[in-house]
């Protein structure tokens, strides 16, 4: 019993000290959040000399904050919905249809998980132009399905296959139609693994740099926080202050959003273990 007592308290001590590791930088960056340019400069590692709340409101003012979360919020909604319904719709249909076919469709679907972004993303620039999804948040909404949808085909499968198939049939024995029965009877049974797939999705595309670079920076008016908060860096003078206030109020609404729904992301991705 004492060697599992002291196993077990070194390897807390140790994931605390790993936790502290992955924590520092973010506590850094709160930090000089509050601190004068001159302040950060001469001490970036320490606390500040006087806390700067003016960081934040000139931030606030520049960016124009509530306007930009607005922008982020509809391309975080449009993103996420499109997401969580195209691919819960594709995961019934392969769950339920045992076929050669079938299996060679759901590895097209959750093969681009394999492609990185990088190697695609000029080609992505081009088409998106042509077809008018540039500039726009709506359009910067509808690209993340594409990157979003194979990785939640994979969790929206492996957990739909645990529920019975006779529930299909027992509705359809009934009337109703396949649209019926997933929307009706399928898709409320999925609520575990939906909130699972909504907060991994929002805290992707609410959190997303490259994307949005690419597609709307040259759009002031449709930037999202991210972008925003990258303006304060120049290529000769850097406004590392504000920048650091600028990061603090652009993912402060993800981290809320998490710590109020972490426990539906353990739920969702441990249920898709047992029963998938």
């Amino acid at each position: 019993m004492k060697k599992k007592t002291i196993g077990k308290i070194a390897f807390e001590i140790f994931m605390v000290i790993l936790a502290l590791i992955y924590i520092y930088p973010i506590i850094l960056v709160i930090l000089n959040s509050f601190k004068t340019n001159r302040d950060l400069m001469l001490n970036v590692l320490g606390l500040p000399n006087k806390w700067i709340m003016s960081n934040y409101i000139y931030v606030w003012n520049y960016m124009d904050y509530s306007r930009l979360f607005l922008n982020n919020v509809v391309v975080t909604l449009i993103g996420t919905a499109g997401i969580v319904l195209f691919s819960s719709m594709a995961a019934y249909i392969l769950s339920r249809k045992k076929t050669k076919l079938s299996w060679l469709i759901y590895l097209f679907c959750i093969g681009p998980m394999l492609v990185p972004f990088q190697t695609i993303m000029i080609t992505l620039l081009k088409s998106a132009r042509i077809i008018g999804l540039t500039n726009s948040d709506w359009g910067l909404g509808i690209q993340y399905w594409g990157f979003g949808i194979p990785m939640a085909v994979f969790l929206f499968t492996g957990f739909m296959s645990s529920i019975p198939k006779e529930i299909d049939e027992s509705a359809m024995v009934d009337g109703a139609s396949t649209i019926r029965v997933f929307f009706s009877i399928i898709f409320p049974l999925l609520k575990t693994i939906t909130s699972t797939v909504i907060v991994l999705d929002v805290m992707w595309i609410w959190n997303d740099f490259l994307l949005p670079l690419l597609m709307v920076d040259s759009q002031s008016d449709t930037r999202t926080l991210t972008l925003a908060a990258y303006s304060f860096v120049g290529t000769f003078v850097t406004d590392w202050q504000y920048s650091m206030a600028a990061l603090v109020l652009a993912v402060l609404p993800s981290i809320l959003f998490f710590i109020f729904m972490q426990k539906n992301i353990v739920k969702g991705v441990t249920a898709g273990a047992v029963k998938g």
